[in-house]
């Protein structure tokens, strides 16, 4: 009887090991990666890339002009600053520009020291200068000189530059691309010939647009007074031409 009992305690602890070996999840290993595809004649490309420019005549330009005062206080020195622009865009105003096309850019007020003559002397304030620079637009270029003229000679003692540019670059953009699809087409057909291969179909193409920023024309930093016999001459401003740039890139099929 004993020995029945241990056979079957034996049976049933043997089916319950089976049992919970046969309940543990299989960890299945990952399948390997797949060899990368290896390039067929029929993948061979040819990549080239083109540039295109048209020059065009400027239609817009843009001043850059201001007033610097210097005060023994901030306060004074701003207050100051304020007469003698809102003076100079007045004047502007009544030559014809509209107040929307006259923007402020900048407006700076920071202490003023005497220059020190030894290394050991004491700072001293000379007191607050403050900067106020606008942006005028102008639309019509042949006034651009006697403009300036105008914001001199109404008290304007900074001009820091004259900018050109124009109002409808996408108008020649167009010329642009396809002088640049042009170029890379060539540039294609050369690479061509000289490998002894046929150009395919265009599998790819690209394009990227530079923008176009108004040059900047330097002029004189600061004016401390008009000649007393210039008051008759008009400050002469010739306009440079502008350029506009695209690039495009092209993937050939080589057949």
């Amino acid at each position: 009887m004993l020995a029945a009992r241990t056979t079957l305690m034996t049976v049933l602890l043997w089916s319950t090991l089976t049992t919970a070996g046969a309940a543990q999840p299989r960890v299945v290993p990952p399948a390997p990666s797949p060899p990368p595809p290896e390039a067929s004649p029929a993948q061979r490309t040819i990549r080239v890339e083109g540039k295109g420019e048209v020059k065009v005549a400027p239609d817009e330009a843009f001043i850059d002009l201001g007033m610097e005062t210097l005060a023994p206080t901030a306060k004074a020195a701003a207050e100051d600053n304020a007469r003698k622009m809102d003076k100079v865009i007045t004047a502007l105003v009544r030559a014809g520009i509209p107040r929307e096309e006259i923007k402020t850019r900048n407006y700076t007020v920071f202490p003023e020291y005497v220059p020190q003559t030894r290394p050991d002397q004491e700072p001293k304030l000379k007191g607050y200068r403050v900067g106020n620079t606008v942006e005028v637009h102008v639309r019509e270029l042949a006034r651009v000189g006697a403009l300036l003229d105008t914001a001199l000679g109404a008290g304007a003692n900074r001009v820091e530059s004259v900018r050109f540019g124009l109002s409808k670059p996408e108008t020649v953009q167009g010329e642009a691309l396809r002088n640049a699809v042009e170029r890379a087409r060539q540039a294609a057909q050369v690479l061509a010939a000289a490998l002894g291969v046929k150009l395919g179909r265009v599998l790819d193409a690209s394009t990227v647009l530079e923008p176009r920023h108004p040059i900047p024309m330097p002029m004189e930093a600061r004016f401390e007074a008009r000649a007393a016999g210039a008051a008759d001459v008009t400050t002469p401003i010739q306009p440079e031409d502008q350029t506009v740039s695209a690039t495009v890139t092209l993937l050939y099929a080589i057949e």
